[in-house]
């Protein structure tokens, strides 16, 4: 009936005694085990994954008979384990579990014990000794009416004095040592319970879901409640209930959720050897968990500490040195084993859960790496279902932070989730009867500081030839092999990023120009066409396109469309996929579709089409933007620094005394109303008219942007003294977080780097009284969207023009961040800071050429002098132009003063900012902000004279 019913298994109660015999006490009766066999026999042969679970309150050794050769009983209570747990912490000795567990015998490799802290309804102390039993009563049971049969009737709450250390360390303990943990109604919100009721009625007392009336388990009139709902002050229910505690991630609870989360993710909790370790410190208890070989091995080392005091211990785990231990809530890495015993101090009532690593010994892209597996049965997709669905996290956990999209690679990943699943897949009478298949999935990521991040990773699944050649041309995108289990057999194959099949890539395409839907679980994937797309894609003679993933290292995933003409391919498209998603629409869609169908602005890629997933109610969530392809020879990160290679050998070779070269001083925007010399325009040639046209070009996007509109998310708006004061203290924020880490890094830096830094130091107070001007000054400016992350990375070189792309802001701001209104210099800001990088890596790259010596000081500072020289005038070009080109628009402030003072400050921000990045990434280059900043200040002092 039951198991008609759908129930996973049925609990055998009181399986010793199914048969009686007089002259025995009907423990282990031959036609006990052969009734059970018969229905296991009926059990297997009718019902799918289901289970038996015998309660058999006897020692190890006698219950164990219950499980046969793996034909009886798939599970049995540890019952004697139980109270054991209890006697440890209570007499903080590690003896009792280690004796019990000595004494437990082995079981089935398809058999497992199941392990508690109370047999549902009691604390059962039947298999104690007498002498146990009463320390166990006076301990836990001071009031008789606690006490029934040979048993506690207590809720653990109160059995253990509602102490939240010793309940979560009895919860780690359940859910580390061998068995499957087995959880009580309401213990996992520390449940009270009313031992004034009658027999085991106590701790049979209803669930308490919410403060609502009968604490949300029934609308009956409380007075018929099978059983009163708990009203004790301590353990009321209106303060005691799910609700509560789901709304306070410090809840016992959340607790117990993680637990569980964790032990599903690591097989070796529940599979595998086990070995105690036995140090000096007898309250500590230890043991190590095994599972596997090889690659896929796991090892768990748990360290509790059974006292209510500190304690400290020494470990011997040389068997396991160099490997290095992570404690798994937090992920967070200690020290590596060595010879010597491992020293570890534990607080009162806590214990540790370590994951054991190896160093890594393979690398991304190696196509000899040893992928985890994974076994399903029925179809590639059952991997996004029950057990296996946490262990893909797991492996995905591992797999992601080794992507070069992956932003967060020096945080620390705590969990990874995958929220959402959507099946994608071809149309058959549209696309040449080929079926195409993948599944996008939401990945909401977990770090031990920090906000969580939300990952976009689609994947697919191909077998045979198709492996073998994805594992040759793609293997970084390899995620796990997996085999599935039919009725006519297996077979293997390989989970991978998606991104590695030109199908998938075909798809995405099709998906846009078709205005596809894909249904998910939860919410779904809409795809979008803009006015352009038909224009766009009017005169294309070839269909499909064939995509080609571009190689460039950046935080998003892109592909090129095009035709083949001969042995070449004509770009059409290219669609971006944002690996890093947030809900709402993305910069990169929003201001591009602005500029494509509002305020045409010639100069970006027009926006054709978009993927989103959107949520019920939520903001939509922008996956994929498509836009035309623009021919191009590069960024002009890379035109730059050709042209400052070809200016550096010319001045090599035509300047004989380089340190004479004339530096100019003062602000740019006193530089800009000079002469420009005719020795820049001799040196740096036509590299100056460049800088020119790419200040227009900025220009006229500030001046589309910010044109008049009934739009509220691109108007412009005002200065007002609020933003003044926020802009003020978003600086000062700034320089309070930069500042602390210079001066504590600052003696590890080279010598010429060390005295800049110091002087730097030195100007705190006088760079806070630069940003206070933005604050004094009254600012007649208006802010308007901008670019948010603009450099010379961020622009095509055409050959003669330029074209401005990836409007997204900075991936590591959030997406309100980014959408928020901003003075335009800031973008300004942002390019000439640009200039100043692209003249250092010039520079390095002179070096690694071998025309320049390490030190470029050899040369007198001749070189970093002429530098400076290319920086300013080409600096000073581009400003000139910008403001030129930018005259008429009523978003720059009205006089001079305040274009000085706004200038000064984003220059300002933008090198302090360069400057902590510089310090915790790449100190070597820490040297190019100091020297901004240094810079920026001597001429603002002269401006101030």
């Amino acid at each position: 009936f039951w198991l008609d019913k759908g129930v996973d298994g049925l609990r055998l109660d009181a399986v010793p005694y199914l048969y009686e015999r007089e002259g025995s006490n009907c423990e282990n009766l031959p036609e006990t085990h052969e009734m059970l066999r018969k229905l296991r026999r009926h059990v297997d042969a009718n019902y799918r994954d289901r289970m038996l679970l015998a309660e058999a309150n006897q020692w190890p050794e006698d219950a164990a008979a219950y499980f046969g050769a793996g034909d009886e009983c798939h599970m049995n209570f540890h019952f004697p384990l139980m109270p054991r747990l209890f006697m440890s912490v209570q007499m903080e000795d590690r003896f009792p579990i280690i004796d019990i567990l000595q004494q437990t015998p082995e079981v089935p490799d398809n058999c497992q014990w199941a392990i508690f802290l109370r047999n549902h309804d009691e604390l059962t102390l039947e298999m104690v000794t007498d002498e146990e039993r009463d320390y166990m009563y006076q301990m836990y049971a001071n009031d008789p009416r606690a006490r029934v049969n040979l048993g506690i009737r207590r809720r653990l709450a109160p059995l253990l004095g509602n102490n939240r250390r010793m309940i979560e360390l009895l919860n780690g303990l359940l859910f580390s040592l061998p068995g499957t943990p087995v959880l009580y109604y309401g213990d996992e919100i520390a449940m009270g319970d009313n031992i004034y009721l009658g027999d085991r009625n106590g701790v049979r007392t209803p669930m308490q879901w919410s403060a609502d009336r009968n604490a949300g388990f029934s609308r009956a009139n409380p007075q018929k409640l099978y059983l009163p709902i708990i009203i004790d002050a301590e353990y009321h229910y209106e303060s005691v209930n799910t609700e509560a505690h789901r709304n306070n991630t410090n809840s016992l609870w959340w607790t117990m959720k993680r637990l569980i989360a964790i032990r599903k993710r690591y097989r070796a909790f529940g599979q595998g050897s086990f070995e105690f370790l036995y140090p000096d410190n007898r309250k500590v208890l230890a043991f190590v968990r095994t599972v596997g070989e090889g690659n896929q091995q796991e090892r768990i080392l748990v360290v509790a500490n059974l006292s209510r005091y500190v304690q400290c211990v020494e470990l011997d785990l040389s068997q396991y040195a160099e490997m290095r231990p992570t404690e798994i809530f937090g992920q967070t890495p200690f020290p590596a084993i060595g010879q010597l015993p491992y020293f570890l101090t534990l607080g009162p009532h806590s214990f540790y859960w370590f994951s054991l690593a190896n160093p890594a010994e393979t690398q991304d892209g190696d196509t000899n790496v040893v992928l985890p597996s994974l076994t399903v049965t029925g179809s590639w997709q059952t991997i996004l279902k029950g057990e296996a669905r946490v262990r893909l996290e797991a492996i995905l956990e591992d797999y992601i932070v080794n992507c070069r999209w992956f932003g967060a690679k020096a945080r620390n990943i705590q969990s990874l989730t995958i929220t959402s699943v959507v099946p994608m897949h071809s149309d058959p009478e549209l696309d040449s009867g080929r079926i195409i298949e993948a599944t996008v999935l939401l990945l909401h990521i977990d770090y031990t500081e920090g906000d969580p991040q939300t990952y976009v990773l689609p994947i697919a699944y191909v077998t045979g030839e198709q492996a073998l050649q994805l594992r040759l041309d793609s293997p970084q995108s390899q995620i796990a092999t997996l085999q599935i289990k039919t009725s006519q057999g297996s077979e293997e194959g390989v989970i991978f990023d998606a991104f590695g099949d030109r199908g998938f890539l075909s798809l995405l395409m099709n998906s846009i120009s078709r205005h596809s839907f894909y249904k998910g679980t939860p919410g779904q994937i809409i795809a979008t066409t803009t006015q352009k797309f038909a224009e766009l894609s009017a005169d294309i003679e070839t269909l499909p396109l064939e995509p080609r993933v571009l190689k460039a290292e950046q935080s998003n995933t892109s592909v090129a469309y095009g035709e083949l003409q001969g042995s070449t391919m004509r770009e059409r498209f290219i669609l971006k996929l944002f690996r890093k998603v947030e809900e709402g629409v993305n910069p990169d869609l929003e201001i591009g579709r602005y500029l494509t169908e509002t305020q045409a602005f010639d100069q970006a890629p027009a926006v054709a089409g978009a993927l989103e997933y959107r949520k019920g109610r939520s903001k939509p969530i922008t996956l994929a933007i498509l836009q035309n392809y623009v021919p191009n020879e590069g960024d002009a990160w890379r035109f730059t620094l050709d042209e400052l290679g070809s200016y550096f050998e010319r001045v090599m070779v035509e300047q004989a005394q380089l340190e004479k070269v004339p530096v100019p001083t003062g602000s740019l925007l006193d530089l800009i109303e000079l002469e420009i010399p005719e020795l820049a325009y001799a040196t740096i040639g036509t590299y100056l008219e460049s800088a020119r046209l790419l200040g227009q070009r900025t220009a006229e996007l500030h001046t589309a942007l910010g044109a008049a509109t009934d739009d509220k998310d691109f108007a412009p708006e005002e200065f007002s003294q609020h933003y003044q004061r926020s802009l003020y203290q978003s600086m000062r924020n700034l320089v309070g977080q930069t500042f602390p880490i210079l001066e504590r890094k600052v003696s590890k830096l080279s010598d010429s780097n060390r005295s800049m830094g110091r002087e730097v130091i030195k100007q705190k107070e006088a760079i806070m009284g630069r940003f206070r001007m933005v604050l004094d000054q009254r600012i007649t400016a208006k802010r308007i969207r901008c670019h948010g992350d603009f450099h010379l990375g961020q622009v095509l070189y055409t050959g003669k023009d330029f074209f401005i792309i990836d409007f997204e802001g900075e991936p590591s701001r959030s997406l309100s961040e980014r959408r928020l209104k901003r003075f335009p210099l800031r973008d300004v800001a942002g390019m000439l800071r640009s200039f100043q990088y692209a003249v250092n890596m010039a520079l390095r790259n002179q070096v690694a050429s071998g025309l320049l010596s390490e030190d470029v000081t050899d040369q007198g500072e001749g070189l970093l002098a002429w530098g400076q020289f290319w920086e300013r005038w080409v600096s000073a070009s581009f400003l000139s132009s910008y403001l030129e080109a930018a005259s008429a628009s009523a978003f720059l402030p009205q006089n001079k003063l305040e274009l000085r003072i706004l200038l000064d400050a984003y220059l300002l921000e933008k090198a302090i900012y360069e400057l902590g990045y510089e310090l915790n990434s790449r100190p070597d280059w820490v040297g190019i902000p100091l020297r901004g900043i240094l810079q920026l200040m001597m001429t603002a002092v002269d401006d101030a004279v």
